[in-house]
């Protein structure tokens, strides 16, 4: 076996060449977004208590799902339109008297926006087998279109404010929420209420990566065999032996000191790295 040095092969000779299908990125961008006052859409029971509602805190967001559509920009070779449907998980403290205890409610907002990336140009027709279909006694091959595949990565969003005001328009940001998004919070959520029925209008940072990639055959040199090194161990601990094995926390308890220098205090002091002799 090769020996390898920073996951790479310390010797330059491959013992050969393959030819593999991976996909390859295009094009890519990031985008950071401070969505402001996204209206959000509950049970008709939680929008029951919003009605009453004297305020409201946003506790967290979470994306739940975001719907990809790609399709080829006319006039633009190459070009794909990439549509993306956010829908994000939102929950919220309200508070119904200025003197009780915040209840905790669950809501759906959505966004949409656009991006176009580069993501050349596919003129074959892609044909492949599937077992689910031979076993559904199905046609056993698929076709796939000519659009490359739009990756979108993302971390939960970061909660900023939310506050209670009487709708505007009843049609702004009105969606169909899906089946399978508004299960998230246990039901089918009111969409067609009028103006001036109390909601909730939420604000929330994101932080997004939109990759256009298309599969391609790249030849590439192999050195060997990505044998695992590491053994499988079954734990069979009990939880308390799990939990002493976790050193102490001491830095939670009692977080480092700033350093003191000419132009004030700055980093957390560490201790300095002993040169070897």
């Amino acid at each position: 076996m090769a020996d390898l040095r920073n996951g790479f092969p310390t010797d330059s000779k491959a013992t050969d060449a393959v030819c593999i299908d991976a996909g390859r990125v295009y094009d890519s961008c990031c985008a950071k977004d401070c969505l402001e006052d996204l209206r959000c859409f509950f049970l008709p029971e939680t929008q029951a208590l919003i009605n009453h509602a004297k305020s409201v805190r946003l506790r967290s967001a979470e994306v739940l799902n975001v719907f990809i559509d790609v399709e080829p920009v006319n006039f633009n070779k190459g070009f794909y339109s990439c549509d993306l449907n956010f829908f994000f998980l939102l929950s919220f403290d309200l508070y119904t008297s200025s003197h009780s205890c915040p209840k905790i409610i669950n809501g759906i907002a959505t966004f949409s926006k656009k991006v176009i990336l580069y993501g050349s140009d596919g003129c074959v027709k892609t044909f492949s087998s599937s077992l689910d279909s031979v076993c559904e006694g199905e046609n056993a091959t698929i076709r796939g279109n000519n659009n490359p595949k739009c990756v979108v990565q993302t971390v939960d969003p970061v909660p900023l404010s939310a506050k209670i005001c009487e709708i505007r328009d009843c049609y702004e940001n009105a969606c169909c929420v899906p089946k399978t998004v508004s299960e998230a919070i246990g039901g089918n959520v009111v969409t067609d209420l009028q103006n001036g029925t109390p909601t909730i209008y939420a604000t929330i940072g994101l932080f997004t990566v939109v990759q256009l990639i298309r599969n391609v055959q790249m030849l590439i040199p192999v050195y060997d065999f990505c044998v695992p090194k590491k053994t499988c161990r079954n734990s069979t601990d009990q939880p308390c032996d799990t939990f002493s094995k976790i050193e102490f926390p001491i830095d939670d308890f009692f977080p480092p000191r700033p350093c003191k220098t000419e132009n004030g205090p700055t980093c957390s002091c560490e201790e300095p790295e002993e040169d070897d002799e």
